[in-house]
């Protein structure tokens, strides 16, 4: 069961607790939320079929990727450790966006966001800044210093290194031919306390 801490949600306008999982933070009845309006919310088992499914229908990931995020998934909902890694989606009657964030090993204050995704059907609607927003949120609640995404440094992903400069990033490092030959890794970093 995923922690969330001491946490106080009700200063975050995108997060909605599932009240039917206990371990989540319960809070008041949400005012109704606006038809363009994200629900962001902790990802919970039931969810485990659907995140792949949007992380593929992006199209960022690889099928090895891919597998690697189901099984990440499995044992994150199967573990009896309490992981302080978190798990988001986009809610709009099912899952359709999904954010990974844990933190790094061996560092203290630093996390990595390891996957962002929206389904395709619901890009360009402001879910994908509305992810990231809320885990920048929440890892502010929780004294993180930085915040750490690495990305292609393909062509096809120029629009990904756009958004996230658009969004506070910072290119951090470039490491070449990272992923494959000619495929260099891109790291970004944002501080988010000092």
């Amino acid at each position: 069961m995923m922690s969330l801490g001491n946490l106080d949600f009700t200063a975050c306008p995108l997060f909605i607790a599932d009240p039917e999982h206990s371990g989540y933070p319960q809070l008041p009845s949400p005012p109704s939320r606006a038809p363009d309006r994200p629900m962001i919310r902790p990802a919970h088992p039931k969810d485990v079929p659907d995140l792949p499914a949007i992380v593929i229908a992006s199209g960022l990931f690889e099928s090895p990727q891919v597998e690697e995020l189901t099984q990440m998934l499995e044992h994150h909902f199967s573990s009896a450790a309490d992981s302080p890694a978190v798990w988001l989606t986009d809610d709009d009657n099912g899952p359709v966006g999904v954010a990974y964030v844990a933190p790094e090993p061996m560092t203290t204050g630093t996390w990595n966001l390891y996957w962002i995704a929206v389904h395709p059907d619901h890009q360009r609607q402001g879910r994908g800044q509305a992810l990231l927003n809320q885990v920048e949120q929440m890892l502010t609640q929780r004294d993180v210093r930085r915040l750490l995404i690495e990305t292609s440094g393909t062509a096809d992903f120029d629009y990904v290194r756009r958004f996230y400069r658009q969004n506070g990033y910072q290119e951090e490092a470039r490491i070449r031919e990272f992923y494959a030959a000619g495929v260099d890794k891109i790291v970004f970093r944002k501080v988010l306390s000092p």
